[in-house]
């Protein structure tokens, strides 16, 4: 009896010593922050708050939203990035690594808040994205501040200084030609069904057009953070592509594409040129080749490397963050930074990657 009781324990110990370590895979490694570009007070916003012992979720909505409020480079929050009609709007999105859940707001107008209406989607709706005036009226009613006019100096002097010096270049529209000369539309197609028929032929043409896509003309915050036990929440924030035409929808509110996360393998968050990044889902393909065992840095290349073989003038990046916080970035186009906070650090590191 005495020894089969002995066995017990030490089955019972062993036990509670695999569940230990279960659990603290990031013991020594986490709370971390991850983020795209060197939004550093974003970082700090969203470390204060995972420090102080909020959720990651918490500290994804504390970070993005400190972006939001800075309007960082422009391109996220209110104030920037305005449509052809000069309207700027916000698409937004969070995902909760653990249990998958997500919610997302696109071309959302008259409220500000982008993260915090696409958290309210994921806790008080079983959607995962909403969108245009009915995202705003949601979010609305449930209690964020609004209507509000997005718009801002800058962001109505930039849209002014397009469409009556620029004549409206460079813009979104492909194959199409304004119906009075010298004009930004309406526009009309430059050869009706015959330009159809030969595009479909011209494949090629199509995928070598470079974009209207800058560093300061898109950009997207999208952030990781991992909690105390290494659980995982990722989101994102932007206002979208300058001179877009109304309506657009970019990545940053597509899961999958601007950022993805499961706690079981890592995380993964993305930026660049929207329209040609989430027909790759780049994130997603991220998170899977790691959960196939590739190592962060080459599931980023390969991601990144699957876009430009049929995209060879995009631009865009992708940083990788596996469950034991083994970080890298990948880049082509342009030069990347993504910036880091984790225990060992004293503040934010920005990380740079070269194409």
């Amino acid at each position: 009896m005495a020894g089969s009781s002995s066995s017990f324990l030490i089955g019972l110990a062993f036990f509670f010593s695999f569940v230990s370590t279960g659990l603290g895979h990031g013991t020594g490694k986490f709370p971390m922050v991850v983020t795209t570009w060197p939004f550093l007070d974003a970082v700090r916003a969203a470390w204060t708050a995972i420090e102080s012992g909020f959720s990651a979720e918490d500290a994804v909505v504390e970070g993005c939203s400190a972006c939001e409020e800075l309007m960082c480079d422009g391109t996220v929050g209110p104030g920037g990035s305005p449509d052809e009609n000069g309207e700027t709007t916000i698409d937004a999105m969070i995902m909760n690594g653990a249990t998958m859940e997500v919610g997302a707001v696109a071309a959302m107008r008259n409220v500000k808040d982008g993260i915090r209406a696409a958290r309210l989607v994921m806790l008080h709706t079983r959607h995962t994205l909403l969108a245009g005036d009915q995202a705003s009226a949601f979010a609305i009613s449930m209690g964020l501040p609004g209507p509000t006019n997005l718009s801002s100096n800058e962001s109505l002097e930039k849209w002014l200084t397009w469409k009556t010096n620029n004549s409206c270049q460079p813009n979104f529209w492909k194959n199409v030609l304004p119906a009075a000369a010298h004009t930004c539309g309406p526009y009309k197609p430059e050869l009706g069904e015959l330009n159809s028929m030969k595009q479909q032929c011209l494949m090629s043409n199509e995928l070598t057009t470079a974009s209207p896509i800058g560093r300061h003309s898109h950009d997207t915050i999208s952030m990781t953070v991992f909690d105390k036990m290494g659980h995982i929440a990722v989101g994102t924030s932007t206002n979208g592509a300058t001179f877009k035409i109304p309506g657009r929808v970019g990545d940053g509110p597509i899961v999958g594409s601007s950022a993805y996360a499961d706690d079981d393998v890592g995380a993964c968050g993305a930026t660049g040129d929207g329209d040609i990044m989430m027909r790759f889902l780049p994130c997603y393909q991220v998170v899977e080749s790691m959960r196939l065992g590739m190592e962060p840095k080459d599931a980023a290349k390969d991601a990144i490397g699957r876009i430009a073989r049929k995209y060879p003038d995009f631009i865009g990046a992708v940083f990788a963050v596996n469950k034991d916080g083994v970080h890298a970035g990948a880049c082509y186009g342009w030069k990347f930074q993504y910036s880091v906070r984790s225990p060992g650090m004293n503040d934010v590191e920005i990380f740079t990657v070269s194409p």
